[in-house]
């Protein structure tokens, strides 16, 4: 992995930043977590790519809170093309 950035999808509604926390601690420190309202996702950071590793491995496809987690690298975010056209 080259990042120590996580995605997190498939989350229960239900799920909070500090649940999401606890459960990502077991495989290291975490950073950071930031669930989006509403989504169902969320990205959760580590303190290193090694850590992340070890956390994505263990909980890809697991169950948590009823629903089988989908965990993966997360990709950076994309820009916006700008155009060069009004509409009127």
């Amino acid at each position: 992995m080259q990042g120590s950035k996580l995605y997190v999808g498939n989350l229960n509604y239900s799920v909070s930043n500090t649940e999401l926390e606890e459960l990502f601690a077991t495989y290291g420190e975490v950073r950071q977590v930031n669930i989006i309202e509403g989504k169902g996702f969320g990205f959760v950071e580590m303190s290193n790519p090694a850590e992340a590793k070890k956390a994505k491995d263990a909980l890809d496809g697991s169950d948590y809170k009823e629903r089988t987690l989908k965990v993966d690298e997360a990709r950076p975010p994309k820009t916006k093309q700008r155009r060069d056209y009004r509409r009127y």
